[in-house]
């Protein structure tokens, strides 16, 4: 592969210094005693179905454990000491200030039980907004993902949020406006393989996946949030896992972790490779040219400095390499395309909390990221280049406040980054262009972006009903320069007879455009290559989201949620993207209306069954002009945009459904069906069929209902079974087996779309995993 240009960012050391709490986890400090007030050496279990949470601790001598970054909800915990009855106490973590809980045991009776019911944890009545919780047990049956792809496919698996071409999420229609959180930094980039390399999900102890009722400390990106809690360790001493899989499509990988834990202070050390020859999702049935390796390395030190002190260090490093898979003329012409992305990261952070019911910290992080595209004289219909970076530093101080019924928190936060960018093609095959498109085109920009905020908000909790409010403040300074208020409001009403929770919620939206090629798809310099697009610089989207949605606990082991919802913005984000290349630029229609309906049943535990079932379903319309994009001589582009109006957008997929399945036949060994069905993504292909077919050939150009003008529906199914080859007290061996797609059917993703090109579904591919714990 060719390397990146320009220097590289080592080892990130933060200049920040404060206090530390992740957003939307807190803390339980346990202490057990005896009737005489003598601390108990004993272990523990915390419980929590809703957020798919489960596990132990264990006491020091003063009988006291700490259960750190924990997911918001309600938790059980369970006491089983030698000697003593039994204890099931339920306890709701619903702030960053660390919750303190003393349970007193009592001397055994002759004969003594507790009832416990999984029901009691299974609904959190406090939650105002849609919020789908995947914990470590899904994180580790999961579904074997190509390498690049493990948090995207997770998350995937939640109504609403739909994979387009090459792994990029889509939460409720928007496009890149995923945010993702890691242990309460935020990072806004678009995740996707074809963009920055993945984070290991081997790291990742739990993941919250919202789309509504956000909390006004998110901003920026706000399409979904997906919140990440990264493992810790409960016991002394080493600890870890070492996995490896292998399968077909030339994919091959694993990771390492360690983690020892001794007085006060704990080490992680990570380490992740893959390769396939499935990188991207590719155009045609051939897969040509499709290889791709990825690297990661993770190092995470944490140190209690006293009982109200604590300070982590994070530093992270990734990297993938891939070739742009072709088309079958690409192929036969000998193009060779290919991409490089790169990204150094380190977090610091120091918590401390001064009283019983104030937590306040400052946490920061510096990075850097690059991105690079190359391609050989061979390459057609354009020689296209790349090498764009960002710098990028960001430092956030908050307070959090437990009064009574409140939890209340407030913080500011600020982003310098520096933006550049270099682009240039040749075309090599003028008859697949517009006449007027230049032969060459050269671009190098760059530009500082710098952006502040401000907010507070507050959570209500007065018996049944639970309020939720906050206003937010942003200031965007990059190509234009704009400020927003942003208020959130939400509402949730429980019955607790009949296990239900009636919520409501608003959310005022501030938006910030993609970084990724933004200079570009901003700039004048581009006017030539396209008279339908307003060159201007792509600004801020602007919004208001609403939903309405209950949540009910059935016979005590399901829950079912249903939500409404419908979203109105100006300036809604999308992308332009060059060929199928994977590069994006951002553009923004005048406006989308987005309105649609989800439902899904949870079975956390019944039996030996687990599982989930979700549909959603959604319509989407956009209205012109657009600004910003590449438009490179693109017929279907100026097809649409001269039509002028409204069109359905790129993510209008009315039905899709997706479910998974795991049945436990014995304690060692389990069996998993799941699938997934789309009715299919519009197209806006201009051309003939006849035409099509010579681009695509056959079968897929059957997967298109031209008279629709959609794909038709695509349909998987898949199967997995896993083993416990071994089990000691102090090690576990386990090997998991999947069939991708066992019915080796032809899906289309997009085709031929204005937006997003041509992608085709993954074929049938088999994998094998194991995993060693220690």
């Amino acid at each position: 592969m060719t390397p990146i240009r320009g220097s590289s960012l080592g080892l990130v050391v933060l200049f920040s210094v404060g206090l530390m709490a992740q957003a939307n986890t807190g803390e339980l400090r346990i202490s057990i005693t005896d009737t005489g007030s003598l601390p108990v050496k004993t272990s523990l279990e915390l419980v929590s179905e809703a957020n798919q949470f489960h596990q132990h601790y264990a006491t020091d001598e003063k009988g006291r454990a700490v259960a750190v970054r924990l997911p918001d909800g309600v938790y059980r915990v369970e006491v089983a000491a030698a000697g003593f009855a039994p204890v099931s106490e339920l306890v709701d973590v619903r702030s960053a200030v660390p919750r303190e809980l003393r349970i007193v045991l009592q001397l055994a009776p002759l004969q003594t039980s507790v009832t416990v019911t999984a029901g009691d944890t299974l609904v959190d009545p406090h939650q105002t907004g849609t919020i789908d919780r995947i914990g470590i047990d899904s994180i580790d049956t999961r579904l074997a993902a190509l390498p690049g792809r493990s948090l995207l496919d997770l998350v995937s698996t939640q109504p609403g949020w739909l994979l387009e071409a090459n792994g990029i999420l889509h939460p409720r229609g928007s496009e890149y406006q995923t945010q993702y959180v890691i242990d309460g930094v935020p990072l806004t980039e678009n995740r996707s393989p074809a963009f920055l390399p993945d984070f290991d999900v081997e790291n990742v102890q739990s993941m919250r996946v919202m789309t509504a009722s956000y909390p006004a400390e998110y901003g920026r990106k706000l399409g979904g949030v997906v919140d990440i809690v990264t493992r810790t360790q409960s016991e002394a001493g080493f600890h870890g896992s070492a996995g490896s899989y292998g399968g077909s499509m030339g994919t091959l990988g694993g990771s390492l972790v360690g983690r020892y834990r001794w007085t006060g202070n704990t080490l992680m050390v990570s380490g992740d490779a893959g390769r396939t020859d499935r990188f991207l999702d590719p155009p045609v049935l051939d897969n040509h040219t499709n290889h791709g390796t990825t690297a990661g390395l993770l190092v995470q030190y944490t140190r209690d400095l006293t009982e109200a002190d604590r300070v982590n260090v994070m530093l992270r490093r990734a990297a993938a390499d891939f070739l742009v898979p072709n088309e079958n003329v690409q192929q036969a012409a000998g193009q060779r395309q290919e991409r490089q992305s790169r990204e150094t990261a380190g977090h610091f952070s120091y918590q401390r909390v001064p009283s019983a019911s104030v937590l306040a910290d400052v946490r920061g992080m510096a990075r850097q990221f690059s991105a690079a595209l190359s391609s050989n004289p061979r390459s057609t219909p354009i020689i296209a280049s790349q090498d764009r970076g960002y710098r990028h530093q960001y430092v956030k101080s908050t307070i959090a406040v437990h009064a009574g019924r409140h939890d209340v928190k407030a913080g500011i936060e600020a982003d310098f980054g520096t933006l550049r960018e270099a682009f240039d093609y040749a075309i090599t095959d003028p008859d697949r262009f517009d006449p007027d498109t230049p032969a060459a085109f050269r671009f190098v920009g760059r530009a500082r972006d710098r952006e502040q905020s401000a907010f507070v908000q507050d959570l209500i909790a007065a018996g049944d009903l639970t309020l939720s409010g906050g206003l937010r403040w942003d200031r965007y300074r990059l190509l234009v320069s704009e400020t927003a208020w942003s208020p959130r409001l939400g509402v949730a009403y429980v019955w607790p007879s009949a296990g239900l929770v009636v919520r409501a919620s608003y959310d005022r939206i501030f938006q910030t455009p993609a970084v990724e090629n933004l200079l570009l798809a901003s700039s004048p310099d581009v006017d030539s290559l396209s008279e339908q697009v307003l060159r201007l610089p792509v600004r801020p989207s602007r919004g208001n989201f609403y939903e309405v949605g209950v949540t009910r606990s059935v016979f005590g082991n399901m829950r079912a949620n249903a939500n409404v919802y419908r979203r109105e913005l100006t300036n809604f984000a999308d992308d332009d993207l060059l060929l199928d290349t994977g590069i994006g630029f951002p553009i923004a229609f005048q406006h989308a209306s987005i309105r649609g309906f989800e439902l899904k049943l949870d079975v956390p535990h019944w039996g030996p069954w687990s599982g989930s079932l979700s549909y959603s379903n959604l319509k989407g319309v956009g209205e012109l002009p657009v600004t910003g994009g590449l438009f490179l001589g693109n017929e279907a582009a100026v097809a649409l945009l001269d039509a002028g109006g409204r069109f359905r957008i790129s993510q209008d997929q009315r039905h899709t459904l997706g479910s998974r399945w795991r049945y436990q036949v014995v304690p060692a060994f389990w069996i998993g069906i799941g699938g997934s069905a789309g009715s299919g993504l519009p197209i806006e292909f201009t051309g003939t069929k006849e035409e099509a077919i010579a681009l695509y050939g056959v079968e897929i150009v059957d997967r298109i209902d031209f008279d629709e003008e959609r794909v038709r529906p695509s349909f998987t199914v898949d199967l997995s079974a896993g083993v416990t080859m071994k089990r000691t007290a102090e090690k576990t061996f386990g090997l998991q087996a999947d069939v991708v797609n066992i019915a080796n059917r032809t899906n289309v993703i997009d085709f031929a779309g204005v937006f997003s090109g041509t992608a085709l579904g993954s074929s049938r591919r088999f994998v094998v995993r194991l995993r060693l714990d220690f």
